[in-house]
């Protein structure tokens, strides 16, 4: 079942000088428990529709349907932790905010994903992909339907980013949340993704929608060893003109 549908989505910019076509005739639909991921050329416009979906920005034009009224989170490149407020604190800090009350569901993903016992640390003296796995927890916390997440395992090292991203969809597919992920990736996209959508350069417009069908789809870290990971790495490779 389709949860999101986004029909002809065009974003323009406008400056003293001149206007900005950063998106054009964007048209896709979310299904329910799906992970799809957007790749495409630097620069393209792929975190402009991350922040026109959950409101940050607006679109020139198109049509955003939702089936029902749906709660996005965002979990960004950065994971924007509060040095001066310990693992909990961070985590329940978006229930704060929209006055909500379910910190019990917040004590149950600490306790489930191994936090719990870090719930009094300070984000200062966690590891990279700790905070990550924090940051998560926290865009989890207010109980979305959508997560949306921009490049959201740039910042670590390679061992560390595979073990984060593992551990990031086994807790988002665990929750059953639909997500829409950003990345450069390719290889990430493939591993994670059962939809990939591949966007031009600026002004950015769809060039192809790939189903990853894998022989035996497993968790990312057992993805890159399928026989059609290569495949689609480089039909992906072709497709986006990485050696531009």
């Amino acid at each position: 079942m389709n949860i999101l549908k986004i029909k002809n989505l065009k974003k323009t910019y406008h400056t003293k000088e001149s206007e900005f076509l950063a998106v054009d005739n964007f048209s896709f639909n979310l299904k329910e428990g799906e992970f799809v991921a957007i790749v495409g050329p630097s620069g393209c416009g792929k975190s402009t529709i991350l922040s026109i979906l959950c409101g940050l920005d607006k679109p020139s034009k198109g049509q955003i349907i939702y089936n029902k009224k749906l709660d996005f989170g965002y979990m960004l490149q950065s994971d924007n932790l509060f040095d001066w407020l310990n693992v909990y604190k961070n985590c329940i800090l978006g229930l704060e905010i929209k006055k909500r009350k379910n910190k019990k569901y917040v004590e149950k993903l600490l306790k489930t994903y191994g936090l719990w016992e870090f719930k009094d640390t300070y984000p200062r003296n966690l590891s990279g992909g700790m905070r990550q796995r924090v940051s998560l927890i926290r865009t989890l916390a207010t109980n979305p339907d959508i997560l949306l997440l921009d490049e959201p395992f740039s910042a670590l090292d390679y061992q560390t980013r595979l073990a984060v991203s593992e551990d990031v969809y086994k807790i988002i597919k665990k929750e059953n949340k639909s997500a829409i992920m950003v990345t450069h990736d390719i290889g990430e996209a493939i591993s994670m993704a059962d939809r990939i959508i591949v966007l031009t350069d600026k002004p950015s417009t769809i060039k192809n929608i790939y189903e990853i069908n894998l022989i035996n789809k497993s968790t990312p870290i057992e993805n890159r060893k399928d026989k059609k990971f290569s495949y689609y790495y480089d039909l992906l490779w072709k497709d986006i003109d990485c050696h531009v």
